[in-house]
């Protein structure tokens, strides 16, 4: 979290306007993240995989084990999977979530179409 915010701070004046300011700060938290799981990984082996902290209580109902399931899943996506598929459960818009991660909106929908197939069919 320091870390996006150094870098917000640093890349304030380069923002052009070009696109909503809403949309620059998740590209800079984005990218931010991905070169801080790439550094971890080159001191890790390529096989430890960077857990999400879900805060949840330890119930036991279907619906807490359902959504920790799911979060486990989406653990095991790559980089680019894994945060369209976040973006997307945040409820951020197609096209937003392209202009974040770098691709068109309708690659956004054919994307999400696929990571949800091989959510559907991981084992966990």
């Amino acid at each position: 979290m320091l870390y996006v915010l150094i870098n917000l701070w640093k890349g304030f004046d380069s923002f052009e306007g070009r696109s909503d300011i809403r949309t620059w700060v998740y590209r800079v938290a984005l990218n931010t993240c991905i070169t801080i799981d790439r550094k971890k990984k080159r001191r890790r082996d390529k096989e430890a995989k960077v857990e999400m902290d879900i805060n949840l209580y330890e119930d036991n109902d279907a619906d807490t084990k359902q959504v920790k399931k799911l979060y486990e899943r989406i653990n095991k996506l790559g980089v680019f999977d894994r945060a369209i598929v976040l973006l997307w459960l945040e409820g951020m818009p197609y096209d937003e979530i392209g202009q974040i991660v770098g691709i068109s909106s309708k690659n956004v929908s054919v994307k999400l179409v696929r990571i949800r197939e091989e959510l559907k069919n991981m084992n966990n």
